[in-house]
């Protein structure tokens, strides 16, 4: 084993996590590791033999892309899912939508007495938090130990590829999945669409916009989007152009609210 690999290894147990809202659905064998976040089982379930670790976001491979530049690490993110899941039985447990569109598994793994695949991920720096809105258990874990990683400068997070970004950094990362730290300038509903503005120019400068859906979904969560005026904020999410560089939020696990750890 290399010893880089055997040293994430021994960050492993710092992943586990109680998965008290996840929801059980079976055990299967691992006969092959796709990349960093995929996996083949030996067995069929919820009608599918493929599992996309939900939740978690590894360096990525071409995997037959014409053209696809290989993502830092993500050889070594592949090696370690081996050496975790491999030849082993894994335990499938689900927090939401159990199917994509590809038809592959959205589950966590769990190995052995219950240790957490995604969370051994993130706690080496092998992946980052990568959430939807119709998959939200344990994120807020997630996250927990991603801030963790990245603070040691853990795996990716000693890599300007996957750096924290400023707002005003992101006019040549349009169509790419980017972590945004910056203050909250402007917030405003503007027929029935909530516009985070990080400065005084909104049609050139980064925005984050939120349907009225959206906006219950953060009410329910205790937050209030036009509150965040003035406050420094963390975003996750994919970069479009709309005017300037924009991310639409779709779930309130995107937007971490910092305290006293500020801005990077």
């Amino acid at each position: 084993m290399r010893p880089a690999l055997a040293i994430l290894l021994l960050i492993w147990g710092v992943g586990q996590a109680t998965a008290g809202t996840l929801v059980e659905g079976g055990k299967a064998t691992v006969t092959a590791v796709v990349d960093g976040d995929t996996v083949l089982l030996d067995s069929v379930i919820e009608g599918s033999k493929e599992v996309r670790l939900v939740g978690v976001q590894a360096p990525k491979l071409p995997l037959g892309r014409k053209g696809f530049k290989q993502w830092p690490l993500a050889g070594e993110a592949k090696a370690m899912l081996e050496a975790l899941v491999l030849g082993r039985t894994v335990t499938l447990k689900f927090g939401g939508r159990r199917l994509d569109r590809h038809g592959r598994l959205l589950a966590h793994l769990f190995v052995d007495e219950g240790e957490w695949v995604q969370g051994a991920l993130l706690s080496a720096g092998m992946a980052r938090v990568y959430s939807f809105a119709d998959n939200r258990a344990v994120v807020s874990d997630m996250l927990r130990l991603e801030r963790v990683a990245r603070a040691a400068g853990r795996g990716i997070w000693g890599y300007h590829f996957y750096s924290l970004r400023k707002p005003e950094q992101l006019d040549h990362l349009i169509g790419t999945f980017q972590l945004v730290e910056g203050i909250v300038f402007d917030a405003a509903t503007v027929r029935g669409r909530t516009y985070l503005n990080f400065s005084d120019d909104w049609r050139q400068d980064f925005t984050i916009t939120l349907n009225r859906r959206v906006v219950t979904m953060f009410s329910e969560a205790g937050i209030d989007p036009l509150m965040l005026k003035g406050r420094p904020i963390r975003v996750r999410g994919w970069l479009k152009k709309r005017n300037g560089p924009m991310i639409e939020a779709t779930h309130p696990e995107q937007i971490e609210v910092l305290g006293d750890e500020g801005l990077n």
